[in-house]
């Protein structure tokens, strides 16, 4: 048994990089020694921001490689056939023999028993392995031709105690590395990885990942309890400083306190984003005035953490005079300075846009019952921030400092929240807005670009989607189920590619509103899918879905996905699966045949009178269904159906001499299985025997 032990030392790795070719390494060399059946007792991948680093221990030195029967092309083949195989086998015509199997006839050959040698394995397949990594981002440097994540200096390459020696492009491996990233005349040579871990120990280099980490984490939590604060516990930011340092050192800093007038998130932004600092905050989630820096060094005179608190100052002293600036300017006499801010080729300035939300918008405020007048103002002033210089700065914060401008300016709070959650949601598993006038001007901004993009013809491909209008539809749906509202979406659809005209852009898309309504649709049935609805309740959902109703529709098919394989849901599906197969076997043209009109007069039996009785109260139920009713109650009436249509088909000739009865109690089957499907399409429901 024997170590296998790989370092690649380069230029510092982006933190985005190093985990996948850890991974990739990993996993491919693993490969390599599996498929021959080479065993280890362990394996592990670690990484700095210079050295990436692969361990095999207790690996086999050798091992035996079995013989084996290739089995070629059949006796009756070609000639031509017969040579391929031997030459993609690399032996000669005496090597093959004829053996009989199931199939026929066929040519073999027998490989010979052999030794592979571990050393030879390695040295042969490494420098491919490593070559094929596919980088995200990569470069050349100087006159080499190998592409690599930054420069890549050294390849270190050991097994057994023994130099594998191979060439990767310009370089070639050995049993040395550079010990310092500053000083690349500072070389060592290592034998085994124990002694190579053990040296990097003594300067306190600390190559393991999740070591790094969890010193990092230990430290600052020794700080945050000394001082009774805490962190936003952002384990991204975390996982970034981890792989920028191998030698973490924590300090403490602060920033003036004339700062935290500042809205938060430029200081959360400054600090997380640009300069990777950990930011701190009171227990009532308040920003302070302190922040923490994770080091690479010691800080013997202080000298580091002076450096880093000018760093953030200077960017505070920006951020706060662009903060003032900003605050100083009307909101509502900013709006003509959108003329000159293009929202895109075709569909005019975001002047042009926020005067079509604002339409839209006032629309929409009818629905929802709120004021129209806060709509309008809320959609005028919501893209303001666009042009000022604080978001000129810090991109990221579009809507949020819209909604701290608004505030500063004293417009109404339901306008301020409005303008900061304009953007929701942002994904599938974000917040969506809640508050009404949230909602109204999310929506308007979504079916406005929607419109727009559908109309000029920038619509989304099979694999493309350039514009992100999947995930606008999505948050139009979310916005709408999850809120709990059926909001008149072909109506505002229609309504705003009205406002585009009358703005005078050409939409050419003649087709426009039903390729949106599709596009709508398929983002529903997504959405379904991620929230794990059954396949058949999806299809039954939206077979004949109107969008105007798709809240609804939603929590129908959740309240039946719930009880779908339980005996509550199998006493439904089977009651309206044997009514609807006496129609299906009995009636050739549903729609010619039935008239909807069932004769409780002719009735011959309490059966028919029974299910008739039970139908009427099922249909009265539907009509009285509010738009926030309980459908888990709706489902388990429709259970207790079950007991009459099945007495009625048990005990009931439906098929009867007379053609008078027999349509009526098709008819009375008819009544029943339009009442059910009420609530939903049934019949691509499958039962428990399909």
């Amino acid at each position: 048994m024997s170590d296998f032990f790989l370092e690649l030392f380069s230029e510092e790795i982006p933190v985005s990089l190093q985990k996948d070719l850890r991974n990739y390494l990993l996993r491919e060399i693993k490969r390599i020694f599996d498929d021959r059946s080479i065993k280890s007792k362990k394996n592990f991948s670690l990484s700095t921001p210079n050295r990436l680093i692969i361990v095999f221990q207790g690996l086999d030195k050798e091992v035996k490689i079995r013989s084996k029967e290739i089995k070629g092309p059949s006796i009756t083949s070609q000639p031509q056939a017969l040579e391929g195989f031997i030459k993609s086998q690399n032996i000669n015509k005496k090597d093959i023999y004829k053996k009989k199997i199931d199939k026929g006839e066929f040519y073999f050959f027998k490989t010979k028993e052999k030794k592979l040698k571990t050393f030879d394995l390695i040295r042969i397949k490494l420098p491919e392995t490593i070559k094929n990594f596919k980088w995200k981002k990569s470069m050349k440097w100087g006159t080499f031709d190998l592409n690599w994540g930054r420069p890549l200096k050294s390849i270190l390459c050991v097994f057994d105690k023994k130099t594998v020696i191979f060439r990767l492009n310009h370089l070639q491996s050995s049993n040395f590395t550079y010990i310092d990233k500053d000083f690349e005349e500072k070389k060592r040579s290592f034998i085994d990885f124990n002694s190579y871990k053990k040296f990097f120990e003594t300067n306190e280099i600390i190559l393991d990942q999740d070591k790094r980490k969890n010193k990092i984490k230990r430290e600052i939590d020794k700080i945050l309890v000394k001082k009774n604060l805490k962190t936003n516990n952002n384990d991204n930011l975390l996982e970034e400083i981890t792989n920028l340092v191998d030698q973490p050192v924590i300090l403490e800093c602060l920033f003036d306190k004339k700062f935290l007038a500042i809205p938060k998130e430029i200081l959360i932004l400054t600090m997380q984003s640009h300069q990777k600092y950990i930011p701190l905050f009171n227990k009532k989630d308040e920003i302070v005035n302190e922040f923490i820096v994770v080091s690479n060094k010691k800080d013997k005179n202080g000298l580091i953490k002076i450096g880093n608190e000018r760093v953030v100052e200077a960017r505070l002293n920006d951020a706060e005079f662009f903060w003032n600036k900003d605050k100083s300017q009307n909101l509502v006499k900013k709006v003509s300075g959108l003329k000159s801010m293009n929202f895109f080729k075709g569909l005019g300035t975001y002047f042009d846009k926020v005067q079509r939300m604002r339409k839209l918008g006032a629309v929409i405020s009818d629905e929802l019952l709120i004021s129209k007048d806060k709509v309008e103002l809320s959609a005028s002033i919501c893209k303001t921030d666009l042009i000022s210089e604080s978001v000129g700065e810090f991109p990221e914060l579009q809507g949020i400092m819209g909604s701290h401008l608004s505030h500063a300016q004293g417009f109404d709070k339901d306008i301020v929240d409005a303008i900061k959650e304009q953007y929701l949601p942002i994904g599938l598993d974000s917040a969506v807005p809640k508050k009404p006038y949230s909602i109204a001007l999310s929506l308007a901004d979504r079916i406005d670009t929607l419109t727009g993009f559908f109309g000029i013809n920038e619509k989304p491909s099979s694999s493309k989607d350039p514009y992100a209008l999947r995930r606008v539809a999505l948050g139009i749906i979310r916005i709408i189920i999850e809120n709990k509202k059926n909001i008149k979406i072909n109506d505002l659809i229609s309504y705003s590619s009205n406002i585009y005209s009358k703005q005078s852009f050409n939409l050419t898309n003649d087709k426009l509103i039903k390729e949106i309504s599709y596009f709508l649709k398929d983002r529903f049935r997504y959405y379904l899918k991620e929230k794990d609805i059954r396949h058949d309740i999806i299809d039954s959902s939206t077979n004949t879905l109107h969008l105007n109703e798709i809240s609804t529709v939603f929590q129908k098919a959740k309240s039946l996905n719930k009880i779908i394989n339980k005996s509550i849901g199998e006493d439904i599906v089977l009651s309206y699966k044997r009514a609807s197969n006496i129609i299906n076997s009995e009636v050739k043209d549903p729609h010619k045949y039935f008239t909807n009109t069932t004769d409780p007069g002719i009735f011959k039996n309490d059966y028919e009178k029974n299910l008739y009785n039970k139908t009427n109260d099922l249909k009265k139920h539907f009509s009285i269904i509010s738009k926030t009713h309980n459908f888990d109650e709706t489902l388990v009436l429709l259970s207790t159906a079950k007991n009459d249509i099945f007495s009625f088909l048990d005990n009931v000739k439906v098929n009867d001499e007379s053609e008078i009865i027999k349509k009526n109690r098709l008819e009375l089957i008819n009544f029943f299985c339009k009442t059910y499907e009420n609530f939903i399409d049934f019949q691509l429901i499958k039962d428990i025997n399909e």
